[in-house]
């Protein structure tokens, strides 16, 4: 660079010389500098206009050879434009085999813009959502699926699970659709068609009430036969009288068994149920006086139960549910809490992002979980401690329930426990289900 602008100062002062002796031939020395200057300055102004005409039309023009610190400048562009063009072409490989390889997926990828404008999508998105291209390129999402399910997902902002709705070109299928933000406020939409695997959960769920009401049947006749002998058997002078105990036995097994088939036949209706409607409220207050009345018969007196109550808050939902998740939490503190310990009950609400949302907390000082096994709690048949729990009369369903039951009320469990320091269930129920009436607190127990 130094070079070019001595080979620029040798081109001034070459230039101002020739001027000078060009107008002393004609005695006007100044006037042939002037000349000179003006030259000059039209090289120059050449140069400019040669520099502008490339980078407004660059794949038209090319770059114009010179000298000096117009050579270094066009030499620079030069290579700047053939680096541009190394990545280009390099981008493009990469942007190739990007969308050969989404092409080859069988879900369906869409790309958002920060508006909610679709970018691009690929081939099974169009598939599956019967999108067109280039059609729908620079569409609003919310537009092309029309669902409220969908609008409520992508308004809430909240992407950490996904949604499940019918297909807009045939209801029959069930698209599972889930947003992924990325980049600067862009998203990409994820849609996999999850059909199938309905079709065969809602088999497993007929198969398992099919079996159950079969079941039934066989488990009423033998209850009765048992029923009948009991008291036969319970006689000293009676030939039964060696029955006595087995027969206790067997009732206590299939009073286990039906309670089983029970906890079945209801879980396999809220799994088949919809989400509960916001209609007229639920008396909590009612709903977990009942629930203590059957927790403390199963007590015996060998726990302290408590609860504290907001009388004046009732909540909107199905009452058999939120009556299912008072008894199945409170049987389970039952269960692992030993004799001697404290159960307490607490139905209130609390502020949270501005807004009092409805809890349900069961506390007790029982045995306590360990924290790998707070995640598997909700699976169906899972056992903390399966001796104790079968020694108790536990189906291993209770929590599940539990989970299916809040799920239809748009509520989250949540487990806090220690070994040997109790646990915690705490039931956060949305705001919109809140209802308030006339009333005040009240400890019960």
């Amino acid at each position: 660079m130094r070079r070019a602008w001595l080979v620029e100062v040798r081109r001034l002062v070459l230039t101002l010389v020739v001027g000078w002796l060009s107008g002393g031939l004609f005695e006007a020395a100044h006037l042939g500098t002037a000349i000179a200057l003006l030259l000059l300055v039209g090289f120059h102004l050449l140069q400019l206009y040669r520099l502008a005409r490339w980078s407004m039309r660059p794949q038209q023009y090319e770059l114009p050879e010179s000298a000096g610190v117009w050579g270094e400048i066009f030499e620079a562009l030069y290579d700047t434009q053939r680096r541009a063009k190394k990545r280009k072409r390099k981008l493009a490989s990469i942007l190739g085999e990007f969308q050969a390889s989404t092409a080859a997926l069988p879900d369906g990828a869409i790309v958002v813009s920060p508006r909610g404008n679709i970018a691009w999508f690929n081939s099974a998105a169009q598939s599956l959502l019967g999108l067109r291209s280039p059609q729908d390129i620079g569409t609003r999402v919310n537009n092309l699926i029309r669902h409220p399910l969908f609008t409520s997902y992508v308004e809430g902002g909240e992407y950490d699970d996904d949604v499940q709705l019918p297909s807009p070109i045939d209801p029959q299928y069930t698209l599972s659709v889930r947003l992924i933000p990325y980049g600067n406020g862009q998203r990409l939409l994820i849609v996999r068609d999850v059909s199938e695997h309905k079709r065969l959960d809602r088999m497993r769920r007929d198969f398992v009430a099919n079996a159950s009401h079969e079941l039934r049947t066989p488990l009423t006749v033998l209850s009765g036969y048992i029923d009948m002998m009991r008291p036969e058997a319970e006689r000293p002078d009676n030939a039964l009288s060696a029955w006595a105990s087995p027969l206790g036995e067997m009732r206590r097994q299939l009073s286990r068994m039906e309670s089983l088939i029970g906890d079945l036949l209801k879980l396999a209706r809220l799994e088949s149920d919809t989400p509960a409607p916001r209609g007229d409220p639920v008396r909590m207050p009612d709903i977990i006086a009942d629930a203590l009345a059957q927790v403390r018969q199963l007590s015996a007196g060998a726990h302290t139960i408590t609860a504290e109550v907001d009388e004046s808050l009732d909540l909107a939902g199905r009452e058999a549910e939120l009556q299912s998740v008072v008894v199945n939490l409170l049987t389970n503190a039952v269960r692992y809490t030993p004799e001697g310990g404290r159960i307490t009950l607490e139905w209130g609400s609390a502020e949270r992002a501005g807004s009092w949302h409805p809890i349900l907390r069961v506390r007790d000082t029982g045995i306590g979980i360990d924290a790998d096994a707070i995640p598997r709690l909700t699976e169906r048949f899972y056992r903390v401690d399966v001796g104790r729990s079968r020694a108790s009369g536990g189906t291993g369903l209770g929590l599940a329930i539990v989970k299916h039951a809040l799920e239809h009320h748009e509520a989250q469990l949540e487990i806090e426990s220690a070994p040997g320091e109790g646990s915690t269930f705490a039931c956060h129920f949305p705001s919109y289900r809140l209802c308030r009436q006339e009333g005040d607190t009240r400890k019960v127990g």
